[in-house]
């Protein structure tokens, strides 16, 4: 197949773009700069974003179009200009594939667009899978509600499958949150976060690139999916298999009010939760590299 792809040298994009290549697919990265980007066996990259460029003069005859641009919500304090730059990211590189889209005379037969279990708001109580429909009102919520609104035209205008894939935490060994996360236990002062009772939904980066693969594939499934293990866990038990799989102590509490005085509204992304499942992938018969927690840190870990 020919796949466009956008953040294609982020942490989902790279190992996405590993995996595709591997499996004989033909991909275009979209980037900003060509600089020292050579062309290479099955990979073209394809300036955008900037003034004067015109993608869509190399992209007719794109099978699927992957975007997963968008500015990382980990990588700083969310002061008002973060976050509006947060949610410009998303806005304006998704505006761009529309518009690209609109300008091929042979569209993509599927969009598949990054998104964020964060649609749901927090709660300690409540399971979130797919059916709800109802998005929370905080601040990752309305960016996400925000961003697959503006993904939806690719269906509404054109009639392009569209799917929505609702990160969880991604776990890897050297990107995303979880090597922050597991710093402190390297330093033998780990321990629970605020009450440890909020949820932890999490996927190994294996199956997110599985999934992504997975959804190409079935035509059948569109809209919102959660890309999530089928077995979230409590930051309090999260924490105790991470210090069992690193053979550190799990005893330093973190109270709450701590975390919200270092990080502000940020904190929110580890001090609150919500218990998200995987119910679309699991009906239509996706198989899980990992689903044990205890497993995947321990595989990563030892």
């Amino acid at each position: 197949m020919k796949i466009a792809l956008t953040g294609g040298t982020g942490f989902v994009g790279k190992h996405l773009t590993n995996e595709l290549l591997n499996n004989g697919h033909e991909l275009y990265i979209l980037t900003r700069s060509l600089a020292n980007k050579s062309e290479k066996n099955n990979i073209t990259y394809v300036q955008w974003l900037n003034k004067e460029d015109e993608p869509e003069k190399q992209l007719d005859g794109i099978d699927v179009f992957i975007n997963l641009a968008g500015e990382s919500i980990n990588s700083g304090r969310w002061t008002k200009e973060r976050k509006q730059k947060i949610l410009d990211s998303r806005l304006t590189s998704t505006r761009e594939v529309m518009r690209i889209i609109n300008r091929l005379d042979e569209k993509p037969y599927t969009l598949i667009n990054a998104s964020a279990v964060g649609f749901y708001g927090t709660s300690q109580t409540a399971v979130f899978d797919e059916e709800v429909r109802k998005s929370g009102d905080d601040f990752l919520s309305l960016t996400v509600k925000a961003w697959e609104e503006e993904a939806m035209h690719a269906e509404k205008e054109w009639e392009i499958r569209t799917a929505f894939c609702r990160f969880g935490i991604i776990l890897d060994k050297h990107e995303g949150a979880l090597p922050r996360m597991a710093l402190p236990y390297k330093l033998f002062a780990g321990g629970t976060i605020g009450d440890g009772e909020q949820w932890l939904s999490w996927i190994h980066i294996r199956d997110v690139v599985g999934a992504i693969e997975f959804i190409i594939k079935n035509e059948s499934i569109d809209g919102p999916v959660n890309f999530t293990a089928p077995s979230p866990v409590t930051m309090k038990n999260f924490g105790k298999m991470l210090g069992k799989a690193l053979n550190r102590p799990h005893w330093l509490p973190v109270p709450e009010p701590a975390i919200e005085l270092a990080l502000g509204e940020m904190s929110i992304l580890i001090t609150k939760g919500q218990k998200v499942l995987p119910s679309k992938l699991l009906k239509s018969g996706y198989q899980f590299h990992y689903s044990n927690l205890q497993t995947v840190l321990q595989a990563i870990y030892e």
